[in-house]
């Protein structure tokens, strides 16, 4: 118990650093998941030939070479980043990658008929999109998102490689300098990484509930 009491004091400062890199990296991830996923689905050919390049391209490679790549890489371009924004660039760009699916898959699940009937009350393609499609969409797109923001958080583990002191990062430099705190080490890391979780998982569960009220099932 000494050795646990001993251990979280320390390793409590990286999960500030966490929860900064999950909040950035998560709003960054919506942001561009809308966005690709809304050009996938684009009238223009070239949009969605961009847009699909990107999302191939990210959800093709290692979370950890994109990691790599931005921080240590794209300097020799002339793009400098700090530790901090070369994390949440990667983990929101990786992970908008596959939101951007989610976005796409709901708008394509939404039944034509409710486009048709959108078209016959002479609406414009932005207000089909905003107040027809979009708000039966994001209902289907919660349970998904929820999955992709709670593996967002396992990903940030792997902002220690560059030097951010995160959760993990501090855990290791406490299981290097005392190798008999290996064990309550990696205790403590699974248990502060599910606390951090939980409130996602509520958090999405309750949006779900809500989204679901007044929905007539088949």
């Amino acid at each position: 118990m000494s050795a646990y009491l001993d251990i979280v004091p320390k390793i409590l400062p990286g999960v500030i650093v966490t929860i900064e890199i999950l909040l950035a990296a998560s709003c960054l991830a919506i942001v561009v998941a809308f966005i690709a996923g809304l050009g996938r689905i684009s009238r223009f050919a070239f949009i969605r030939r961009i847009t699909a390049v990107y999302v191939e391209l990210f959800r093709g490679t290692s979370l950890l070479v994109q990691l790599f790549w931005i921080f240590f890489a794209l300097p020799a371009f002339g793009f400098q980043f700090t530790p901090f924004l070369a994390g949440v660039v990667a983990l929101g760009l990786n992970y908008g990658a596959y939101g951007s699916e989610i976005v796409r898959g709901a708008i394509m699940a939404i039944p034509q008929g409710q486009t048709e009937a959108s078209i016959a009350l002479n609406m414009t393609r932005w207000q089909r999109l905003r107040l027809v499609i979009l708000p039966q969409a994001i209902r289907m797109m919660l349970p998904g998102f929820g999955n992709t923001l709670i593996e967002l958080l396992k990903g940030t583990s792997l902002v220690s490689l560059i030097t951010l002191t995160d959760l993990t990062y501090k855990g290791l430099i406490l299981q290097n300098t005392n190798l008999s705190y290996t064990f309550p080490v990696f205790i403590v890391l699974l248990v502060l990484y599910f606390i951090i979780a939980l409130p996602l998982i509520i958090g999405v569960r309750k949006l779900e509930k809500n989204a679901s009220r007044g929905v007539v099932r088949a």
